[in-house]
């Protein structure tokens, strides 16, 4: 063995006796190729023997050239190896590893001032503490390494994002198998890329740099009296052909209706309120004066609304909220319902994951395992919306031509549902059939799930305005 300065990570196999022969193969293989990697500089295999004497216990101890090649070594080779082992051996071969250093301040890096930890105290073996991970330094980090820190996982390709993004796209259900039997270490943590990946979405997906940063831009020029007439003139036809239709399927009365609806009128639904106002029926009734624009809210107009509703949602202030989404044409209500989105869907997830808990009964999963399969399934819908989004906009600059960017945007749409299937097969491991009856279950509860929270959303933005 060397007797050079870096950290030394042993890994200790204890292997089924029907196993041994295959498994000493292997480890001498395994000895062979790591002193091939880049920052390992010897290698030493022990057989220990066992103590219950059913099996046998074997040692590899790999001697890394220094701190820094030994923390890229536990990120790539390392996790790949007790990857290997889970995949190649299964339960035969129970895997347990540690790092093994000599304890003594002359180990510790010049710039070091105290061998102990200055954020826990803990004895100091190397550049990071061993109990709360802190950089054992307490130097200024450059500037160079801030925008590694930041950047390293985008730019380098075998980093824990690619490792995470590349199997949640093409793998469904992998990347949940892989965290429930222990190979953690190589993907991001679950709950932080479904934030990352939901922010990434809203922002891909609702961010206009002419507005948020309407300040960068020079302002449009003055639209000219004849664009001006123009733009009315589009926009009172657009008024009057959805007035039209609203008024043939009975959902408004006091706009014209086309000639052979004019006779059922009496049938069609409410009871006219007069030539200049428009009475619309959505749960609750408001009359709105077509001319003046001004709302009309009485008592009778909230009465079928349940109690709960209607002791919050007064006539005084349901037309305080009328008036306000008419005086901004409802930009302001808009914009905080998408600020309740986010929230709104995170209530869905544990919503799901009880009914997959319902769905799984002798799965003897916990709760918190069927919500991590919501929250790396939901992570991969942002991930796939995102891509479409950006996929549309490219082909659009490229000048693809539209059936073909359609037809590609229908087939990643297509996709969801069916990665969602082969997830629960993947997972939980059940027959086509009864896997296809509770994915049918799933996604019913789905819809009702989503219809339910998206609807507080809409109250939550409706009280707000």
């Amino acid at each position: 063995m060397t007797t050079q300065a870096g950290p030394l990570y042993e890994l200790t196999f204890s292997v089924e006796q029907e196993r041994v022969a295959e498994f000493e193969r292997w480890v001498a293989e395994l000895a062979e190729q790591s002193l091939q990697q880049q920052g390992i500089a010897d290698v030493r295999l022990f057989n220990v023997g066992s103590k219950t004497g059913d099996g046998a216990t074997h040692i590899c101890q790999f001697q890394c050239t220094g701190d820094r090649a030994f923390n890229e070594l536990l990120d790539g080779f390392f996790a790949d190896t007790e990857a290997t082992v889970a995949r190649e051996f299964g339960i035969a071969v129970n895997v347990s590893s540690r790092t093994l250093r000599e304890d003594d301040a002359r180990d510790l890096p010049a710039t070091v001032e105290s061998p102990d930890c200055l954020n826990c105290g803990t004895r100091l073996r190397g550049q990071y503490c061993g109990n709360c991970g802190q950089r054992a330094s307490n130097r200024l980090i450059s500037l160079w390494e801030l925008i590694s820190d930041a950047f390293g996982d985008l730019l380098e390709f075998d980093s824990r994002l690619w490792r995470t993004l590349i199997p949640l796209l093409a793998r469904p259900g992998q990347l949940t198998r892989d965290y429930l039997e222990g190979r953690r270490a190589r993907y991001m943590p679950p709950f932080r890329m479904y934030l990352v990946l939901s922010v990434i979405f809203f922002v891909v997906a609702f961010f206009d740099p002419r507005d948020d940063l309407s300040l960068l831009f020079e302002p449009e020029p003055e639209p000219t009296p004849e664009e001006l007439e123009e733009k009315a003139a589009e926009a009172a036809a657009a008024k009057q052909e959805i007035l039209d239709e609203l008024a043939q399927e009975g959902i408004i009365v006091g706009a014209p209706a086309p000639e052979d609806s004019v006779d059922n009128t009496a049938e069609q639904g409410p009871k006219a309120v007069g030539d200049n106002k428009v009475n619309i029926s959505a749960g609750f009734n408001i009359e709105i004066d077509d001319e003046t624009g001004e709302c009309l809210v009485d008592d009778d107009d909230v009465a079928d609304l349940p109690q709960w509703l209607r002791v919050r949602l007064t006539p005084e202030r349901l037309k305080r909220v009328c008036e306000r989404i008419g005086a901004d044409k409802g930009k302001t209500f808009i914009g905080l319902m998408l600020d309740n989105i986010p929230v709104a869907l995170i209530v869905l997830l544990p919503l799901m994951a009880l009914v997959l808990k319902v769905l799984y009964p002798l799965s003897r999963r916990y709760f918190v395992e069927h919500l991590l399969f919501v929250i790396h399934y939901h992570a991969f819908f942002f991930l796939i919306l995102i891509l479409q989004i950006l996929f549309a906009r490219i082909s659009a600059l490229l000048g693809v031509p539209e059936p073909v960017s359609v037809l590609v945007r229908v087939a990643a749409s297509l996709y969801i549902p069916v990665y969602l299937y082969m997830g629960m097969r993947h997972v939980y491991g059940q027959g086509r059939i009864l896997t296809f009856i509770k994915y049918v279950a799933l996604v019913v509860s789905y819809s009702v799930g989503a219809t339910l929270t998206m609807l507080g959303a809409f109250l939550f933005a409706l009280f707000a305005v």
